[in-house]
């Protein structure tokens, strides 16, 4: 498990302090796979380097459990020795957008290159590299460089690489960003086999809703350095609380909002249970009511279908009642009203 607790993080600039991280709280469970998301100068990449500790914490802990051998329960990274702190550094293994592999070394030695600065035996480490090629599906690239792989080849080896250690934790930050749509695909994949053949916890840093819709189990969002909401995907995707939220959901909403602002606009959400299309319908001839679509979005989050539409209701306020009521006596659907120029 890792747990944040009131972590915070503070620059010091030529133009004064710069709060990067303020007072940040999360849990993460053994296992899974928690995004992290925001837009950019949110504090993503920052807080992630904060779990391994390549940026210090200004204040708070960094509570990781079975990092260190000999010690039972969660430590505080930032009050351990140097010594421990190497040794728990082995159990978390990173991956970058730019790969950052040795141009210089074969793939097979770029993933020998953490086990050799380990002191792992040479054929033990060449063993175990063989190995990690043929889990990330590229056994025929031992040979080849860097500069003769496509970008989805290089994070691969990257991933390999990471996981020499045989870490507990893998950190992903923003891993897929430089990939193509359909790369990208196939390296989210890749990650969510790893996760559940080896058990290993995985933390990604994205600003890419698709990224977590599409292997998250959980996921917090971020925004200039605050937390402004955590909870599991399909909580957090079907019903957004804070404003940051709904602009990361929900980024149609005001520009829908500004099309269309003598309606009175609705989000009608639909959680896991129902399929829209027949409610407009519906709406229609039970109620007499005919009511605008102004947007719409479905997701698959875990095998179940969710989404949403955005409806523009008759400005006639004993129609647009109407309307609410029979919505709202709708099973597995949940209404907001309101929607403002933020969505």
């Amino acid at each position: 498990m890792i747990e944040l607790k009131n972590l915070s993080k503070t620059f010091q600039t030529a133009d004064g302090d710069f709060q990067a991280l303020e007072n940040i709280s999360l849990t993460v469970r053994d296992g899974d796979i928690f995004g992290i998301v925001g837009m950019s100068g949110a504090g993503k990449s920052t807080l992630v380097r904060c779990i391994n500790l390549l940026e210090r914490p200004t204040s708070g802990q960094v509570l990781i459990d079975g990092l260190v051998e000999g010690e039972a329960g969660p430590m505080d990274l930032c009050r351990m020795t140097p010594a421990q702190l190497r040794q728990a550094r082995r159990s978390i293994s990173m991956i970058f957008q730019q790969f950052n592999l040795l141009m210089q070394r074969t793939c097979l030695k770029n993933i020998c290159f953490p086990m050799e600065i380990a002191g792992v035996p040479a054929d033990q480490a060449r063993k175990r590299a063989l190995e990690l090629l043929e889990l990330v599906g590229l056994p025929d690239k031992a040979s080849a460089y860097p500069a003769q792989l496509s970008g989805g080849q290089k994070q691969r080896i990257a991933i390999a690489r990471a996981l020499a250690s045989d870490p507990k934790v893998l950190l992903c930050d923003e891993a897929t960003s430089a990939l193509d749509p359909t790369t990208t695909r196939s390296i989210l994949r890749l990650i969510q086999d790893i996760n559940r053949r080896l058990g290993i916890t995985v933390v990604v840093i994205t600003h890419e809703m698709a990224v977590v819709e599409e292997i998250c189990s959980h996921v917090a969002i971020l925004d200039h350095g605050r937390l402004m909401e955590s909870g599991t995907v399909q909580e957090v995707f079907s019903n957004p609380k804070t404003e940051e939220g709904r602009k990361l959901v929900n980024p149609d909403g005001a520009r829908v909002a500004r099309m269309f602002p003598s309606s009175r606009i609705i989000r009608v959400v639909f959680n896991g249970g129902s399929a829209y299309e027949p409610l407009v319908a519906s709406l229609a001839i039970d109620c007499g009511v005919k009511a605008n679509i102004l947007g719409a979005d479905t997701k698959n989050i875990d095998g179940k279908a969710f989404g949403y539409i955005l409806l523009g209701l008759p400005e006639d306020p004993e129609q647009a009642a109407r309307a609410m009521s029979y919505i709202r006596s709708q099973k597995d659907v949940m209404v907001e009203e309101g929607m403002d120029e933020h969505g």
